[in-house]
């Protein structure tokens, strides 16, 4: 029998190498994540925001839109999907709702936050964060509505640029007590800070290594020296496909034709195999559809 997604996340965090964790907004990358070797995939809200809605990440996805498109990437990329949760979307009922949602989507572990709502991206300003007590109900909330014992809580706080590093470590230290597997505390930005913080915790630390600079762009063999056990990288990958993009749409808008760009581009039939061509290829066969019915390039 397979092994569950939540329990292959596990195993890998118990291992004696970081996890590096791609992010991805939508089924196509997720399939070249998987492709590209990955074990483990994220999902980043700032992306989804953005690709749903064209929007910036500022709390306008709902819990049931974020589920919908979890459950997507984690079909398309089949690996183990660290999802984020936003704020839990209310208070602790509707944390338990959110909880059970994204275990049906597929998905291995998510993250919740301690910020008020609207909430931001991690990364911007002007963020505000809950009480201490509120946000531990939260993770007893997230922890007791779980079904499979593998599925992960990962607790983050945004208390850095609200409160202070020591307020953060303090609301880190109750999250853990609180039941959370993993611990995610946003936008570090001092080197001091990033050495003492993993070993002042008994669970996993997450390195959020996000486009803004904020938090340092370090190497994977220095991250795991300094004891993070997993690092997610939200949107290099929805970044990294801006400048192609738009290289393709001047092209078009330029010279009428798409033709200066060919060698850039991914062919017609490697599109279609990423997809998954041979298995559906596969399907066919194996349930008769008659040969000229079959699909086929």
């Amino acid at each position: 029998m397979p092994e569950r997604p939540t329990t292959t996340l596990r195993r890998l965090l118990q291992g004696p190498e970081i996890l590096l964790v791609p992010g991805v907004a939508d089924g196509i990358n997720a399939r070249l994540a998987a492709k590209e070797g990955f074990k483990a995939i994220y999902m980043t809200g700032a992306g989804t925001t953005a690709a749903r809605l064209g929007m910036p990440d500022v709390g306008l996805l709902t819990m049931t839109e974020m589920a919908d498109n979890a459950q997507r990437i984690a079909e398309a990329s089949g690996l183990p999907l660290i999802a984020d949760a936003d704020t839990g979307y209310g208070g602790v009922v509707n944390v338990r709702r959110t909880v059970r949602a994204y275990e049906r989507a597929g998905v291995a572990a998510l993250h919740i936050e301690d910020q008020g709502w609207p909430k931001r991206c991690g990364h911007l300003s002007g963020k505000t964060v809950i009480p201490v007590e509120e946000m531990v109900a939260k993770i007893r909330a997230a922890v007791d509505a779980r079904q499979d014992p593998d599925f992960q809580i990962i607790a983050r706080t945004d208390a850095v640029a609200v409160e202070g590093y020591e307020a953060a470590i303090e609301r880190a230290r109750r999250y853990e007590e609180a039941g959370a597997d993993i611990l995610f505390i946003e936008a570090l930005s001092d080197m001091e800070h990033l050495r003492a913080v993993p070993k002042l915790f008994r669970a996993p630390l997450l390195y959020n290594m996000a486009s803004s600079g904020k938090t340092p762009f370090l190497p994977a063999a220095e991250m795991q020296e300094l004891g993070f056990r997993l690092c997610i990288y939200p949107n290099f990958v929805v970044l990294a496909a801006i400048p192609a993009v738009r290289r393709m749409l001047r092209t078009l808008k330029e010279q009428g034709t798409p033709v200066p760009m060919l060698d850039e581009i991914a062919s017609f039939r490697e599109f279609f195999d990423l997809m998954g061509m041979e298995e559906v290829q596969a399907l066919e066969a194996q349930y008769a559809v008659s040969e000229e019915a079959r699909v086929r390039y």
